[in-house]
């Protein structure tokens, strides 16, 4: 007597292990790839490139506009006390920029979620002025502008 066995229809443990792993590899490939911690560093350097070209665009065109450079710009750098938490001794006064509104609606603030750095401003020879940001490990370069 010949018995009939169906034949049962499916995946092995060794397929779906295989397919597992398979997916695995491609999605460590991907994270790699795509690298959210360098992809978020690259947008902080970006704001601070903006950020620094407002505030020196700001103070160029506040002096522009028959002002003198405000008196706490000096040839050393100093901090501009409304761009981060700890300002530090002596800090620029920038608030002539932000009275009305007519040159900046308010100092732009360090993008990094737990900055105590601030961006700086100091004058050069020739009139000329310096606005940097603060100097991280994800910064590509030095991010300054001088007018």
């Amino acid at each position: 007597m010949k018995t009939n066995m169906k034949s049962q229809k499916g995946f092995t443990l060794l397929e779906i292990l295989l397919v597992i792993a398979a997916i695995g590899i491609l999605a460590a490939i991907v994270i790699v790839a795509i690298n959210p911690q360098r992809q978020l560093g690259q947008t902080r350097d970006a704001q601070r490139r903006a950020d620094v070209q407002t505030i020196s665009n700001a103070i160029y065109q506040y002096i522009i506009d028959g002002n003198a450079l405000p008196s706490t710009i000096t040839a050393t750098a100093t901090n501009i006390e409304e761009s981060c938490t700890t300002p530090g001794a002596d800090p620029v006064d920038l608030s002539a920029l932000t009275a009305d509104g007519e040159y900046l609606a308010a100092i732009p603030t360090e993008p990094s979620p737990d900055a105590t750095d601030c961006y700086q401003v100091r004058s050069l020879d020739g009139g000329r002025i310096e606005v940097s940001a603060p100097a991280y490990e994800e910064a590509d370069a030095l991010i300054e502008v001088t007018r």
